[in-house]
């Protein structure tokens, strides 16, 4: 650990670094926490770029501006506002704390650190987040970002994901931080993870935290548990149109797209003698998933879970993207 006088040297350093460097973002400009929570729940899983460049967090903030405006919100429509996210748990998880602001706190965002945290879908990090950036209260905060610089800082050489590594990075965490400025601070980490202390090329010789920094590897930090083997998978999906409808399925509650609408699969014996429409293919965690999609035998009928919808219809569906960027291919083929 950093003495007392380093560590306001590091704070002093970081936040003179971070002050000339900024990046102007959005959730930056507000102290509105369930803004600043809308844009941390979406840039868990998705880079800021995305997040900015498609107009997710925007036009999702347009919608639903406020946790009354989306607490009793049908599915179908948070889905819809939530496409091209992926990992549909978090607007989920954002509809929870949302009704649980409404229910409980009678939808007046809480202030208190504790009160946040025990919002449903809230963790540690994401309650110290909206603390912290909407409050400006002395909350720590460890993300990949964070758990990066600080393995490095301290070369650590023990896993970061680990109930011990957790443990410690929270511990470091919480140490260095500035309570005279813990929005500034905290931010600085971000940017810092982002810009200079990134994943595979650091910017050693940039970084406003060098003279503290330990490690002479970097590259080689932080240690993870090893990577799950990536899956081959083959999905086999037919395209069905009849007087102006689709066959489309509805995944089950339990899925991982659950309420989202796809083309309905089959066994490929059902399709090898239809004609091949497209082949492409997409990534989802640590599968990589080639898709089929083939014409529909004659006369097909819904299975469970299946229902006819009007063409016209689609843009209102929520839709996994590598089936909305298939179907749109398809359809202009099919309507040329």
């Amino acid at each position: 650990m950093l003495a007392t006088q380093d560590t306001k040297s590091f704070q002093h350093a970081l936040l003179a670094w971070y002050t000339s460097v900024a990046k102007d973002y959005p959730w930056r400009q507000t102290t509105d926490p369930w803004h600043i929570l809308v844009s941390e729940v979406m840039l868990q899983q998705t880079q800021v770029a995305t997040v900015l460049g498609k107009g997710f967090y925007t036009r999702f903030l347009e919608k639903y501006p406020t946790p009354a405006s989306i607490a009793n919100a049908p599915e179908q429509d948070i889905l819809s506002a939530w496409e091209g996210l992926g990992y549909y748990r978090r607007v989920r998880n954002l509809q929870k704390a949302a009704r649980a602001i409404c229910e409980q706190h009678k939808g007046i965002f809480p202030t208190q650190h504790a009160a946040i945290l025990a919002l449903p879908g809230i963790g540690q990090y994401t309650a110290g987040a909206v603390s912290s950036f909407a409050y400006n209260q002395p909350q720590p905060i460890v993300d990949a970002n964070v758990a990066r610089i600080f393995s490095r800082l301290f070369d650590y050489q023990e896993r970061v994901d680990s109930s011990a590594g957790t443990k410690q990075l929270w511990q470091w965490a919480d140490q260095l931080l500035s309570h005279h400025e813990p929005r500034l601070h905290n931010s600085a980490l971000m940017e810092l993870g982002q810009q200079v202390c990134s994943n595979k090329s650091p910017q050693c010789l940039l970084c406003p935290i060098k003279p503290w920094c330990q490690t002479k590897n970097p590259e080689d930090l932080p240690i993870k548990k090893a990577r799950k083997k990536t899956v081959l998978v083959d999905e086999l999906c037919m395209l069905a149109i009849c007087d102006g409808k689709i066959l489309l399925h509805k995944a089950a509650d339990s899925a991982r797209r659950s309420g989202m609408w796809k083309l309905p699969e089959r066994e490929h014996h059902e399709l090898e003698t239809q004609d091949l429409l497209l082949k492409t293919n997409y990534a989802i965690t640590h599968h990589k998933v080639t898709l089929y999609i083939y014409q529909a035998p004659d006369k097909t009928e819904p299975a469970t879970g299946e229902a006819w919808h009007s063409l016209d219809s689609l843009d209102k569906l929520p839709m996994p993207s590598p089936f909305r960027k298939a179907l749109n291919s398809l359809l202009e083929d099919y309507f040329v």
